[in-house]
């Protein structure tokens, strides 16, 4: 089972499971804990291979990552801790699993909340992704993060998201990223799917004005989903919830106690 902890006020107060990206682990989350748990519950979790989420043996001699997979690491600790359902916050990558998510057990998500949401990979990313491929096997893997963090995160107000997820990315042992980056490398059938259907589970995207690979697909998939709602924080970059936390936190806090009527889009900064 994955690493994971519970920070619980009551069995009746509602639960948040936060969810990080690739290379991360549930250390991301270190500036909302503290505001989250005078709210909610919460469960914090380490996704297979990052943070304490060693890989087990089964996985050891297993190539086969899939999103449903990785989806199904999720489930079993939300069954494990008897938590009937959830709000669902997740950044990056993890806002895919979060959508998969509440695609195969829609009853056990009450919100999603996406902050830096990938929704598509644009020309410019899947060139990325194809380079990747080529290299992944040739050169350390830990260049290739840091490329990727400076392609995604180029600013100097970046600077503080790409030195975390390249400190976290470190923790990763060298087969552990290729089999998680052969997994984003086959993610654009799936998010033409999310992109197609609009799921009406409320949801709240939280965007960087300046994560220029995917605020632009993100913008157009809020005008076509009736039950989503887009905040875009100007001078802030893909890794929201690090780069301006009090402002990720009273916007995510409020949609969560009082779920706004949907298909709002704003600006923040």
């Amino acid at each position: 089972m994955l690493n994971y902890t519970t920070y619980v006020r009551t069995e009746a107060t509602q639960w948040v499971t936060f969810v990080h990206g690739a290379g991360g682990s549930s250390s991301i989350w270190h500036k909302q804990l503290r505001e989250f748990k005078k709210y909610f519950n919460v469960l914090l979790l380490d996704l297979r291979g990052h943070g304490n989420s060693k890989p087990n043996l089964k996985d050891a001699f297993s190539d086969k990552y899939t999103f449903d997979s990785i989806t199904d690491d999720i489930v079993e600790v939300i069954d494990y801790e008897n938590i009937p359902e959830s709000h669902f916050v997740g950044i990056s990558l993890g806002t895919i699993l979060i959508r998969n998510l509440a695609e195969k057990y829609p009853e056990k998500v009450s919100s999603m909340v996406m902050g830096g949401a990938i929704m598509k990979l644009d020309f410019r990313s899947q060139v990325l992704m194809r380079l990747g491929v080529i290299f992944k096997s040739i050169v350390p893997y830990i260049w290739l993060y840091k490329f990727f963090a400076f392609i995604i995160m180029p600013n100097k107000n970046h600077r503080e998201s790409r030195s975390l997820f390249v400190r976290e990315a470190k923790k990763l042992y060298q087969k552990e990223f290729i089999r998680w980056f052969k997994l984003t490398s086959e993610i654009n059938p799936l998010l033409r799917f999310f992109r197609g259907a609009d799921i009406e589970i409320p949801t709240l995207y939280v965007m960087g004005g300046e994560d220029h690979l995917f605020l632009p697909t993100v913008e157009n998939v809020v005008q076509k989903h009736k039950a989503s709602t887009l905040v875009t924080i100007q001078f802030c970059g893909h890794v929201v919830n690090v780069e301006q936390p009090q402002l990720f936190n009273g916007l995510v806090i409020n949609y969560l106690n009082n779920l706004r009527l949907p298909g709002a889009v704003s600006q923040v900064g």
